[in-house]
């Protein structure tokens, strides 16, 4: 896989979860990348490693030492952007600055409208299919040379507004299945890193 291959040759990978922050977002469609950050930050090292507040970015960041999903593996830096979505570009940009991490290492896993519920696929580069977290990233950056992480949310029912889609939360049955699915999406993730 030429997206898995280019992850782990890098000595420091910056995995971001792009959502908007805040208690009435949590458990909404367009969060689900902060929800699979949370599960990597949870399960991925030898013990749950804690976000907290990086001052220089306002990001809420979680550090995972070089070699904690395996031998070999990078140092991986999970974020919570702290912005809202449609501005999340400057607080990537800003941390990749930081921690001296290329565009090519960095991955933003996001809620996609064009993907069926519950799948999910990893990719290098590409367009933004109109969603605007990958819009700001890609202004900020000045590349599409990242990976994306995107995560199957369905279309919205109807002639419903695309926005309150994203900004709803899952159904109740959906939940459910969210509780196998984003362990599974973390262990994907985890594996392209190895």
């Amino acid at each position: 896989m030429h997206t898995a291959n280019a992850l782990s040759q890098h000595n420091s990978v910056l995995i971001v979860g792009l959502g908007n922050p805040g208690a009435r977002y949590a458990q909404t469609r367009h969060n689900i990348g902060y929800r699979i950050v949370n599960e990597l930050a949870e399960t991925t090292a030898f013990q749950p490693v804690p976000f907290s507040l990086h001052k220089r970015t306002g990001a809420f960041v979680a550090e995972m030492p070089a070699g904690s999903i395996g031998y070999g593996s990078p140092k991986i830096i999970l974020s919570r952007t702290g912005t809202p979505m449609n501005t999340s570009g400057g607080v990537v940009n800003a941390l990749a600055n930081y921690f001296h991490i290329p565009a090519i290492g960095i991955v933003a896993v996001y809620d996609d409208m064009e993907r069926d519920f519950g799948d999910f696929t990893l990719k290098h580069g590409s367009g933004d299919k109109g969603h605007n977290g990958l819009k700001s990233l890609t202004k900020a950056l000045g590349t599409k040379d990242y990976a994306r992480l995107s995560v199957g949310i369905g279309r919205p029912p109807g002639k419903m507004d695309p926005s309150s889609f994203v900004l709803g939360n899952f159904s109740a049955a959906q939940e459910r299945e969210l509780d196998f699915i984003i362990p599974d999406v973390a262990d994907y993730l985890r594996k392209a890193l190895l």
